[in-house]
C-alpha cells in the first residue's frame, strides 16, 4: 500500500485497526467486493473507492492509494437524469487512477443500499442526495428553541424511507433542569427509535452513543442549524474536525458551520458524515417512510368502519375517536396530514417532471446520432450545495 505524507491521519487510523486495509477502515466489505465483481465490464481498468466530500462538482475520494480529487466521465454525465444519479458522500465507486497524479475519474456508481434524499431547495423539482450508504442517522435536535416534534417527524420520515436506522440525539441537555421529560415526548412520536439526551460541553451521554460507534459502521449527523452538529462530531472525535460557531441560545440562531457534505473516521472506527445545517428538509417521496413514521395512526386506521376513511367526519372512524379519547393528539393527526399531503403534491410534480425529462433524453439521443457529440444536461453543470 502507498501512503502519501499528507495522510498522517489515515496511518494513524490504520495503525489502529492494523488488520485492515484503507478501503477496510472506510467500511468496504464482501458486499461491496461483490457489487464490484458485477460492475466489472470494459478493457479499463478501474479500482473502488468511496466518496468522502463533495465540492460543487468535483468529488474527493478514498482508494487503497489513499486520498485523491475526482471527477465524473463525460459519459456519466450524458446518462445521468437527475442530481441523485450522481455519486454523492458515502457512495462506493468504480474509478481510473491518472497515472503519475493523485486524481481519478468516476466511471460507475455501484448500487445503494440506504440513501437519504431531499427535494433541492427553491423552486426547482430535482432531488438532492443527503447521504448515500448510511446505517445509521442521527437526528439532532436541540434542547433549546429549536426543540420541535414536527421537525422531528418531518426528519424519521425521510431517515425511515432512506433505509438507514434513525437514532435521536437531544443535543445541549445541559441547557435544561430535566432532559428526560423531552426524551420521553420524543419517544411519544417516534416509537421504538433509540432517543438520547447529550451535552458534549457536559461529555453527558456519550456511553449510550457506543453501540452505535463500531468499526465499519457509517453514521450521518442531520438536523436544523445552531442544533450542535459539529460540535456533537468533534464531541465524538476527540479532537477538532470541523470549525464550530456560536449562536444565540435565546432563539437559536446562527450561521451555518459545515458548508459542505463531508465524512470522517473516529478513534472507535465508526464513519460519520458531516451535512449543512437545513433550514427546511423538503421531503422528495416516500415509499414506507409515512407508514413507518406515523404506524400508531395507520393501526388506528385499520379499524375504522370504512377502509377508504378520510378521517374527517365519517361515522366509526377509529381515528377520530382516539383524538377525542385523547389517546391520540390532535397536532401529531394534523401534522400527518400535512406530510402526506405534501407527499402527494410533490409525486404529483416529480411525475410531470420525469415525463419532460424522459423527453429531454430522447432529444439528446437523437441529437447525438445525428451529430456525434454528447450534450450535457444542464443540471449536470450545477452541482453545488444549496441549503
Amino acid at each position: 500500500m502507498t501512503w502519501k505524507p499528507e495522510n498522517q491521519e489515515k496511518i494513524k487510523i490504520f495503525q489502529t485497526h492494523q488488520q485492515e486495509t484503507l478501503l477496510q477502515v472506510y467500511g468496504w466489505n464482501e458486499h461491496w467486493a461483490a457489487e464490484q465483481r458485477r460492475a466489472a465490464t470494459g478493457d479499463v481498468p478501474l479500482v473502488p473507492a468511496r466518496v468522502v466530500a463533495q465540492f460543487s462538482h468535483q468529488y474527493r475520494i478514498v482508494t487503497e492509494a489513499g486520498e485523491q480529487s475526482a471527477v465524473v466521465t463525460g459519459k456519466f454525465e450524458f446518462e445521468a437524469i437527475n442530481r441523485g444519479h450522481f455519486p454523492a458522500v458515502g457512495d462506493w465507486v468504480l474509478v481510473q487512477p491518472l497515472p503519475g497524479e493523485a486524481k481519478a475519474v468516476i466511471h460507475t456508481l455501484l448500487p445503494r443500499r440506504s440513501v437519504m434524499v431531499r427535494k433541492e431547495a427553491g423552486q426547482r423539482i430535482d432531488v438532492q442526495v443527503i447521504s448515500a450508504n448510511l446505517d445509521y442517522v442521527f437526528i439532532t435536535n436541540a434542547l433549546n428553541q429549536d426543540f420541535n416534534l414536527r421537525k422531528i417527524e418531518r426528519y424519521l420520515l425521510a431517515v425511515w424511507d432512506s433505509g438507514a436506522r434513525p437514532v435521536v440525539l437531544l443535543t445541549k441537555a445541559d441547557l435544561i433542569e430535566n432532559p428526560e421529560h423531552y426524551v420521553a415526548l420524543v419517544e411519544g412520536i417516534a416509537p421504538g427509535v433509540p432517543v438520547h439526551a447529550v451535552s458534549a460541553f457536559e461529555n453527558q451521554g456519550r456511553d449510550a452513543l457506543a453501540e452505535y460507534l463500531l468499526p465499519g459502521q457509517t453514521i450521518a449527523i442531520t438536523g436544523s442549524s445552531g442544533v450542535g452538529k459539529s460540535t456533537l462530531l468533534n464531541w465524538l472525535a476527540d479532537e477538532d474536525k470541523q470549525r464550530v460557531q456560536d449562536i444565540r441560545e435565546s432563539d437559536a440562531r446562527g450561521r451555518h458551520t459545515t458548508t459542505h457534505r463531508e465524512m470522517f473516521v473516529t478513534p472507535s472506527g465508526a464513519i460519520i458524515v458531516d451535512t449543512p445545517g437545513m433550514r427546511e428538509l423538503q421531503l422528495w417521496e416516500s415509499d414506507e417512510g409515512i407508514d413507518t413514521t406515523f404506524a400508531d395512526i395507520g393501526e388506528l386506521a385499520a379499524s375504522c368502519r370504512f377502509h377508504d376513511c378520510r378521517h374527517d367526519q365519517e361515522e366509526g372512524c377509529a381515528v377520530k375517536q382516539a383524538i377525542a379519547d385523547g389517546t391520540l393528539e390532535q397536532r401529531r393527526f394534523v401534522s400527518f396530514k400535512k406530510l402526506e399531503k405534501e407527499l402527494a403534491h410533490m409525486a404529483r410534480k416529480e411525475e410531470s417532471v420525469n415525463r419532460r425529462t424522459k423527453k429531454q433524453a430522447e432529444k439528446r439521443v437523437s441529437a447525438k446520432s445525428r451529430t456525434g457529440k454528447r450534450t450535457i444536461p444542464t443540471y449536470a453543470m450545477d452541482m453545488g450545495e444549496d441549503e
